[in-house]
């Protein structure tokens, strides 16, 4: 039975006790009170009452539907609960088995098929690196026949200001069409995909190749300008398409080594080109030409080999969504049929990404989350382009003969800087997934840093002590060795990194456009410094290097502060790094951690970073 409420049952009885007080005056006649009268306030005290037990039928009710209600609700939690632990047991399990799949991808080896893939692709910045130093060399045989084309037309010299100028014209409209082919890349990559795209470039390299060859025969500067601009436009596009190729179709665990080989590629078409270039060789009135023209090798080839390559499993599965396609290639990358790992590697950056899928650059500019490696990604090419290392190769030779060293010798020091610059990308191969891209990074601006600041006490050393010849040998030796170290701490971290970690920041989404957009950045830098060093060497004279002592200094704090490390991450996980972007705390301390853990822990940490708390549900 259900009791009444106390003040109810209150209520009950004093009415109660007012009818029987009325009953018995009745019954003594106590008082001479009419009998109607009496009956009508019984009657009366009746109504109360009767409403009185109505209202606690109602209240009664209520409280049996609270009780209803309540017990629906604990219900609820209890199922609540319970989903909530067959949850917690699923997210163990995705963890344990994300783990075991990623321990897969790091047993993952280089396979015959996957480095002819690469060997094609990274044509594209061996045609890069040829066509940055091919210039060079002919300077004075290119201005000779810019002279004599001016004769012919207009029959009469031209000043030495004019030359210098309109050979400083073919030398940076490179750069103008590099801007415009690297910011090209993104829309070419999502419209024909990154084989496709490269593919297609190679015609611009060979109509551009063929335009510098021909430059003399049709006696005409300006096609050796028009044709400089084609290649450079060919050379931005490789510049944004091949790290993102290569990165693709690269396995988790070789992904920085094989990141690495763009940079070792752009080393040797810039060796080759100073080779090339010797007056014994191809450095004549009548070689330029072909010196230039030979940039149309590079195009060929890869128009001959990359066909039987298969375009990048993750733009065929995540942006094209063909599944069969995608384990086809897959399969013939890795001379395996077991790819189930690769492609939920694939799905799972799919899934994190999904929100964001063909991401545009306005799009990917305004994104919280993407802001972040955006930035780090455009401040790391610039840490490349700024760190003073164009001026290196743009005017080697000239700083080598200003320290002391004769002409010929400088020259042959410019071909060592070359060689040492392939040597050092060759041996920074291994180090790239065993020492990590952060840690080389820091070393290389550290390094670079400290030898700019010797470069520039050579230069004094020449100023203040230029009349002792003992003074003048040994700065001159200084001099040499600063600039080559300064070029191995290059090639050990700015060469080849920006490149690489640009495309490791980015999921499949916003990949393209982020290429875009530090490419464009990179080249733009390129340009800048080939316009302004001139002009900078001559307004500082011996302090010319300083301002890129400081840029350095400033790249080398930035990469401590902010840039994650990226070794042996799944681009997932990468992605989960900026999620947590406003807890500094969480970035400092897994690259804190990771000279301490060994990658798979490390990759655990990452993973069980993304678990919801309990106290979260």
């Amino acid at each position: 039975m259900v009791s009444l409420p106390p003040s109810l049952q209150k209520q009950v009885s004093v009415m109660s006790m007012n009818l029987s007080a009325k009953l018995d005056e009745l019954q003594r006649g106590d008082r001479q009170l009419e009998t109607t009268v009496a009956l009508c306030e019984i009657r009366t005290q009746l109504q109360e009452l009767t409403k009185s037990v109505e209202s606690c039928q109602s209240e009664v009710s209520e409280v049996k539907r609270d009780m209803v209600a309540i017990k629906h609700e604990l219900d609820t939690v209890q199922q609540v609960k319970e989903e909530i632990e067959e949850l917690r047991e699923y997210v163990d399990r995705l963890e344990e088995h994300s783990h075991r799949r990623k321990l897969r991808l790091l047993e993952q080896g280089l396979t015959l098929f996957l480095s002819y893939a690469i060997l094609a692709a990274v044509l594209g910045m061996l045609q890069f690196g040829y066509n940055t130093g091919v210039i060079n060399a002919p300077e004075v045989n290119i201005e000779n026949f810019m002279k004599d084309v001016y004769k012919d037309r207009y029959g009469e010299d031209i000043s030495d200001d004019s030359v210098k100028k309109l050979y400083s014209v073919a030398v940076s409209i490179f750069a103008i069409g590099g801007m415009l082919g690297g910011f090209s890349g993104g829309i070419i990559a999502n419209r024909f995909g990154r084989k496709g795209g490269l593919l297609l470039n190679n015609v611009l390299g060979i109509v551009g190749a063929c335009l510098m060859g021909c430059t003399k025969i049709a006696h005409s500067y300006e096609m050796l300008f028009f044709g400089r601009f084609i290649i450079g436009v060919n050379c931005g596009l490789n510049t944004s398409l091949v790290p993102m190729y290569i990165s693709e179709i690269a396995p988790l665990n070789l992904r920085g080594g094989l990141g690495t080989v763009n940079q070792l590629a752009v080393t040797v078409g810039l060796l080759v080109s100073q080779v090339l270039g010797i007056e014994q060789i191809l450095g004549t009135n009548e070689g330029w030409p072909v010196l230039l023209g030979l940039a149309i090798c590079p195009a060929i080839l890869q128009l001959l080999l990359l066909p039987v390559c298969p375009e990048s499993p993750r733009y065929l599965l995540i942006t094209k969504q063909w599944e069969e396609e995608a384990r086809k290639a897959l399969r013939r990358l890795r001379a395996s049929n077991q790819v189930e790992e690769d492609i939920e590697e694939m799905r799972a950056e799919e899934r994190a990404q999904q929100a964001e899928s063909r991401i545009s650059m306005t799009e990917l500019i305004c994104s919280p989350t993407l802001r972040a490696p955006l930035v780090i990604g455009v401040v790391m090419q610039l840490s490349q382009q700024l760190s003073g290392i164009n001026a290196v190769f743009y005017y080697s030779t000239n700083l080598f003969t200003s320290s002391g060293l004769t002409e010929e010798s400088a020259k042959f020091a410019t071909i060592g800087i070359g060689a040492i610059m392939v040597l050092m990308t060759l041996g920074s191969i291994p180090l790239m997934d065993r020492t990590g891209r952060r840690t080389l990074h820091l070393y290389g601006l550290g390094g670079m840093f400290i030898f700019s600041i010797f470069i520039t006490i050579s230069f004094l050393i020449k100023e203040f002590f230029g009349y002792v010849q003992e003074m003048i040998d040994w700065m001159s030796y200084l001099s040499v060795v600063s600039t080559l170290s300064f070029v191995v701490f290059f090639a050990v971290g700015p060469g080849s990194i920006p490149w690489m970690i640009t495309a490791e920041l980015f999921s499949q989404g916003p990949r393209p456009a982020a290429m875009s957009i530090a490419v464009l950045v990179n080249w733009m830098a390129n340009f800048l410094v080939g316009i302004g060093f001139p002009s900078m060497k001559t307004s500082l004279e011996n302090y010319t290097f300083l301002p890129f002592s400081a840029f350095l200094a400033i790249f080398w704090i930035f990469t401590y502060k902010k840039v994650p490390e990226t070794k042996n991450k799944t681009f997932e996980e990468i992605l989960a790094l900026f999620r947590h972007g406003n807890d500094r705390s969480m970035l400092n301390c897994v690259n804190a951690l990771e000279g301490h853990i060994p990658p798979a822990e490390s990759a655990a940490l990452m993973v069980a970073e993304e678990k919801p708390h309990p106290d979260s549900l």
